[in-house]
């Protein structure tokens, strides 16, 4: 393995805590007696195209210095190759790093882990999911929770957490049940009316929310939750069950495994990663080992 680590950082992460984060990140790397170089790109395409540059050329390491929408864009370059993914994650939201239990908002932590684990070869392979040729590692969302972040991307102000918040408020005076068209592994077309389907690699999105609660990224499967339709009430009484995976029990929720899933409806963006990937219909399938994760010990559970 290269003794030379790229470090990919988003400069704007967590409000300006990327930028920041770096520097501890890499002075753990370097004090394991590593090389570390830094990528920033001008926007998303550069910095895409720095990140495969550095793979390409042998780098021992991506480590992702950011949030999941920078850990997506590392995805992009590593997913398919023997190139390790290390996260410090540093984020909004933090849902990769949340599901695969490593440090959030701890860079010094963070970058400790990964020099431990590329000095001790620690590395799990994990799923990932693939639209097109596109990668995502948590979930793909489409419905409620795809309007919401449609909203929430036109809204300049508030900032952080409070701007989701507000969208969630102003989606539900409007919301209703949309009438998607799923199809699993079976090849069977379910229409289902429903207030969203999100397709989860990992358990959760948007910081936090258990949505899949029960995802396991090395089975070779997407779980599929189902929020079927239901009144404005009954959703603000399932809603705050997501943070602990407890919506799973509600009548109007249903969960489906497959390792391929169709999604078509009119007028929704999916989003996958909190990034969107264009409007459905979609088809998501699971690729199994895609990416290996620098990880820790494996007395932690998070090395395999």
């Amino acid at each position: 393995m290269s003794c030379e680590i790229t470090l990919f950082v988003n400069p704007t992460a967590g409000r300006g805590r990327g930028a920041h984060a770096a520097q501890p990140a890499a002075s753990a790397l370097r004090a394991a007696g590593f090389q570390v170089r830094t990528v920033v790109g001008t926007d998303a395409g550069d910095a895409l195209a720095r990140a495969r540059a550095a793979v390409a050329e042998g780098t021992g390491a991506l480590v992702a210095v950011g949030g999941d929408g920078l850990v997506n864009l590392a995805l992009q370059a590593v997913a398919g190759t023997d190139t390790p993914l290390g996260i410090v994650a540093v984020g909004t939201g933090n849902d990769f790093a949340r599901t695969l239990g490593l440090p959030i908002r701890d860079p010094a932590a963070a970058g400790r882990l990964v020099a431990d684990a590329l000095k001790g070869s620690l590395t799990r392979e994990i799923d990932l999911g693939r639209i097109g040729d596109h990668w995502f590692g948590t979930v793909l969302a489409s419905g409620f929770d795809s309007r919401v972040n449609d909203r929430g991307n036109r809204m300049r102000l508030p900032l952080g957490r409070f701007k989701y918040d507000l969208a969630i408020a102003l989606e539900l005076a409007t919301f209703k049940a949309v009438p998607f068209k799923l199809t699993l592994d079976d090849g069977r077309v379910r229409e289902v009316p429903a207030t969203l389907i999100a397709v989860g690699n990992g358990t959760s999105y948007g910081g936090g929310m258990r949505i899949c609660a029960d995802a396991d990224m090395s089975d070779g499967l997407f779980d599929v939750t189902v929020v079927g339709e239901c009144s404005r009430t009954t959703l603000l009484k399932v809603f705050p069950r997501v943070y602990k995976g407890t919506h799973l029990d509600h009548p109007a929720v249903s969960v489906h495994r497959a390792a391929r899933v169709e999604l078509a409806a009119e007028g929704i963006t999916g989003y996958a990663d909190g990034e969107p990937v264009g409007a459905l219909p979609l088809v998501a399938r699971c690729v199994p080992g895609a990416v290996r994760i620098l990880a820790g010990d494996p007395a932690g559970g998070l090395a395999g």
